[in-house]
């Protein structure tokens, strides 16, 4: 019986795994199955990763809005106020704003979220 060589398909779906896997260690990078096992799996964690991101970044957010309503608390001492109530609030008063936005305007523009904050409290006086 003739010998027959696995042709062209076959080099062309190794060459392309190895592509991926080369700056994986070791065997990982070398051998063909362990190569797609390790392919596999980087593409579920870094599936799993851009979840984690979003959640990481929202709870950032919601940290920064935090520490800049409880600063205006020690700076008013009238009312006190924490991150859920100011997020409850904005919300009453129909004020929709992300929580992504609130925090770039607590960080950069504080007078912005001054204005922001006082117009909750003054309706809620």
């Amino acid at each position: 019986m003739t010998r027959i060589i696995r042709g062209y398909a076959a080099l062309r779906r190794r060459k392309k795994m190895c592509l991926f896997a080369s700056t994986f260690r070791g065997t990982h990078s070398r051998l063909t199955r362990t190569t797609i096992q390790q392919k596999m799996k980087a593409l579920v964690s870094s599936h799993q990763d851009r979840g984690k991101k979003k959640r990481d970044f929202r709870r950032l957010w919601i940290t920064r809005i935090n520490a800049v309503t409880r600063f205006h608390q020690i700076r008013q001492s009238k009312i006190f106020y924490s991150y859920s109530y100011f997020i409850y609030n904005l919300y009453k008063k129909q004020l929709f704003i992300n929580r992504k936005i609130l925090a770039q305007i607590a960080i950069s523009n504080k007078n912005c979220f001054d204005m922001i904050f006082n117009k909750i409290i003054k309706k809620q006086i």
